[in-house]
């Protein structure tokens, strides 16, 4: 299935001669899809889910460069072949610089070109994005990881904040973890912790974040909810682990509970580390209780 390919460029004449370039590669394996001017097509690239992106440098008063940051500012991932007329000049350089993975020269652009720059450009965004997810994922659960959680989250509060709008957060904890890995193998508690996120996840809304925030603890983001709600949904998420036994690939059976709090943030004083550190008092009061159960911070004065 032919993949598209976004080209800014004021010019209708570049969208002809790329269109035919295009008709020349093996198996026709792009099609193209055109913007002539500098906001529909960074809207087009923020919004639209393309292969790639040929961005011109002329774009009237703003250029490709600035285009460039502007994208990648707002976290595009899109590779961008920077297109431009001028040589020697140092632009090849400042829009590498700026974030495009490859540039061509117009007037020497022929299908072998194109379709070498394409695929080198597809192949180091697939490389980049590997190593974004290594960066920001937990290998095990493919969760956000702690830091690219914490991240996630002080982006929240600050969209909390100015909108005065309600953000709680929970810590989980897998109960009598490593009695687990003790009886039956590092291997068995992969499984447990990958069965627990299944059930978690069910709990949650799309819109809000799991974590795993370090060996058998876990965070979530709940945004638009207050603590009332929070400690709703960590009673559905401890009811939904101790519901049946996990069942490992080896046919073993066994009960796991797990332990939560939960927090909101309250006031425009409390800042993402203390939100942190309130559910982190919640869980372990949760944990000095008995286990098995939700414990809301504002239970604790």
């Amino acid at each position: 299935m032919p993949r598209t390919v976004l080209l800014i460029d004021d010019d209708r004449l570049q969208c002809r001669l790329v269109e035919g370039l295009f008709a020349h590669f093996p198996g026709t394996p792009f099609e193209l899809e055109w913007a002539n001017n500098y906001t529909d097509g960074l809207s087009k690239l923020l919004k639209g889910d393309y292969a790639a992106c040929l961005l011109d440098y002329q774009l009237g008063e703003r250029d490709g460069l600035e285009l460039i940051r502007e994208a990648i500012a707002n976290g595009c991932h899109v590779p961008i072949i920077f297109l431009t007329a001028e040589t020697g000049a140092g632009i090849d350089i400042e829009a590498l610089n700026a974030g495009a993975l490859d540039y061509l020269v117009k007037g020497e652009i022929n299908p072998r070109t194109l379709e070498r720059s394409l695929r080198y450009a597809l192949k180091l965004a697939e490389t980049m994005e590997a190593l974004r997810q290594l960066a920001t994922h937990d290998e095990l659960t493919g969760l956000l990881n702690r830091r690219e959680f914490v991240r996630v989250l002080k982006e929240e509060e600050d969209r909390a904040r100015r909108f005065m709008r309600p953000l709680s957060i929970l810590f989980l904890d897998v109960d009598f973890f490593k009695k687990v890995n003790d009886t039956y193998g590092h291997a068995a508690g992969d499984e447990v912790l990958r069965e627990v996120v299944r059930r978690v996840s069910e709990q949650i809304r799309s819109v809000d974040r799991l974590a795993r925030i370090g060996g058998e603890e876990f965070a979530v983001m709940l945004a638009e909810a207050n603590e009332a709600m929070a400690l709703d949904v960590a009673r559905r998420i401890v009811a939904a682990v101790e519901s049946t036994p996990v069942k490992l690939s080896d046919g073993t059976r066994f009960g796991v509970t797990l332990s939560a709090g939960a927090a909101e943030m309250e006031g425009v004083l409390v800042r993402a580390d203390e939100l942190l550190a309130r559910a982190d008092r919640a869980l372990y009061a949760a944990k000095a209780r008995g286990r098995n159960r939700a414990v809301s911070a504002a239970e604790l004065g």
